[in-house]
């Protein structure tokens, strides 16, 4: 039987056509992106990278509807976000996406069941503590379910940071700088986790991130440089 996933790869999972973002400084247009054309084939695994300063992250939130181009186009398995309204957007977000932030942005007054069980109950899940807890004790993390975030390392924040990404099992992950808080040695755990999941379950990975170790172990790299791809 093949996998609907290997189907699917046919066709780009994300597309940007024309994305240019511009903010007003007062005194003139500041240009941050210009010009963007990307396509990501379901299943690829994707690097972006280039200095500070070069668009990377503002890259991720325009793909991800989380802020709004002065023009251009991004779809989402096939879906121009932008002709949604914000609540469509975010409900397009909740089916499809996942994330996974540098500082990982978990909920302190929640321990990690309950931060990885959230985005389930937010989709009307009914087994969401189930699901949880099976994800956390695949990131190695059974024993810590009740445990808050102060109550864990960094690398243990960011393997529930992982569990929570891929708990509704999304068609896609953006991750920014995912390793830029961890040393060395968790960073690479970190990344050997990610990768297994993804092949696990077929998740489209695009990244942001510094870390050469993570892109070379991305199937393709896209450089930007002065908010333009280069590569």
């Amino acid at each position: 039987m093949i996998n609907d996933r290997v189907i699917e790869a046919a066709n780009p999972i994300v597309r940007a056509h024309a994305l240019t973002k511009q903010v007003d400084t007062g005194d003139n247009q500041l240009t941050i992106l210009q010009d963007i054309h990307l396509e990501v084939n379901a299943g690829e695994s994707i690097a972006v990278i280039g200095a500070s300063g070069s668009g990377k992250s503002t890259l991720l939130g325009l793909l991800a509807g989380l802020d709004v181009p002065t023009s251009g186009q991004v779809y989402l398995d096939g879906e121009e976000i932008f002709l949604l309204d914000e609540d469509e957007r975010a409900a397009l977000r909740s089916r499809l996406l996942g994330f996974m932030f540098q500082s990982f942005q978990l909920l302190p007054a929640l321990t990690a069941l309950e931060n990885v069980m959230l985005p389930l109950e937010l989709s009307g899940v009914n087994d969401a503590r189930q699901a949880a807890q099976e994800l956390l004790e695949r990131v190695g993390l059974g024993m810590r379910l009740k445990h808050y975030p102060r109550q864990l390392s960094g690398g243990e924040q960011q393997r529930v940071a992982i569990a929570r990404a891929f708990v509704t099992q999304p068609k896609l992950l953006f991750a920014d700088e995912p390793t830029g808080n961890l040393d060395s040695a968790t960073g690479a755990q970190i990344i050997q986790l990610m990768f297994e999941l993804n092949r696990e379950r077929g998740t489209t990975l695009v990244l942001v991130t510094h870390d050469e170790a993570l892109s070379n172990r991305c199937s393709r790299q896209i450089r930007m440089a002065a908010g333009r791809i280069v590569n």
